[in-house]
């Protein structure tokens, strides 16, 4: 068995909601049919077995950097290979009911995202989030934790990759009140929100403990608008999760988001919350 059979990315079920993977899947195959290759010859030709590249070209799994290169090398492909690559926008180390979400956050126009239970996962510091991961039961081992949290932070890159985007979180003021992790991760976490806040396109806002109506009682929700408009909502629960496309239901989620906000502390009220907590670790 050569280094490519060992590849550990594992073939996958899940959707390809921007369709990059599958606009690759198709360039792969027109340049190896243009070579006169099966998939066996190709495989043979960079050292991958004939499963893969039939995986890789059904959309079924993503390429490795190193097929891209070595399929652009060997195939002559001027540069189209490794065009079509760099728009394949792949969810790694996240769970396996997150996955179709997670492809569509990067090229998200809007993401909105209400929070009853923790510090957001766009937001969160690595403390926070390695505490969050930490916490698990059954327990995660050492290394399950460090690609968990290295996962999480490559998820955050979309706040500074899309400046014309619009990020909205609505975060419940008891999230701050636990002091997860303990005062000096919670400080920094606060901090961290601050800072992020301070992103033209990025509003934070908390709901304080005494509001007495509150639209957002049946738990977290998110909601995502894709580069041609369309809408999703997302919803989670333990070790579930439901990415939701069906209109009338993301609708209903729109509408009480917006009555969220309008119970919410305005931007600049809950920055002083947030301020005047902190000073209180």
């Amino acid at each position: 068995m050569n280094d490519a059979d060992c590849e550990t990315d594992e073939e996958q079920d899940f959707e390809d909601p921007n369709g990059a993977l599958r606009s690759f899947a198709a360039v792969l195959k027109a340049f190896r049919k243009r070579a006169r290759l099966t998939q066996e010859g190709l495989g043979e030709l960079i050292g991958y077995s004939a499963q893969y590249i039939a995986s890789v070209e059904q959309a079924r799994r993503y390429p490795s950097e190193r097929l891209v290169e070595l399929v652009e090398e060997q195939l002559d492909c001027f540069g189209a290979v490794k065009g079509a690559a760099q728009y394949l926008t792949r969810p790694r180390r996240v769970a396996s009911w997150f996955r179709k979400w997670a492809l569509l956050e990067p090229t998200a126009l809007s993401l909105y995202t209400y929070e009853c239970r923790m510090v957001p996962g766009l937001l969160q510091t690595e403390g926070y989030a390695r505490n969050t991961f930490a916490e698990r039961v059954p327990p995660l081992q050492d290394g399950q934790v460090e690609a968990q949290v290295v996962g999480r932070l490559e998820r955050q890159h979309i706040l500074a990759d899309l400046p014309n985007s619009s990020f909205s979180f609505v975060i419940e003021q008891s999230v701050f009140d636990r002091h997860f992790g303990g005062a000096e991760v919670m400080r920094e976490q606060i901090a961290h929100i601050l800072e992020m806040a301070r992103l033209r396109n990025l509003t934070v806002q908390i709901m304080p403990r005494d509001q007495t109506d509150h639209a957002g009682l049946d738990g977290p929700v998110s909601l995502l608008e894709t580069p041609d408009h369309q809408w999703f909502g997302y919803s989670e629960g333990q070790r579930t999760g439901v990415l939701i496309s069906d209109p009338k239901e993301v609708s209903i989620l729109q509408r009480r988001y917006a009555k969220l906000r309008s119970q919410a502390l305005n931007p600049a009220d809950s920055l002083g919350l947030l301020e005047r907590t902190r000073g209180t670790l």
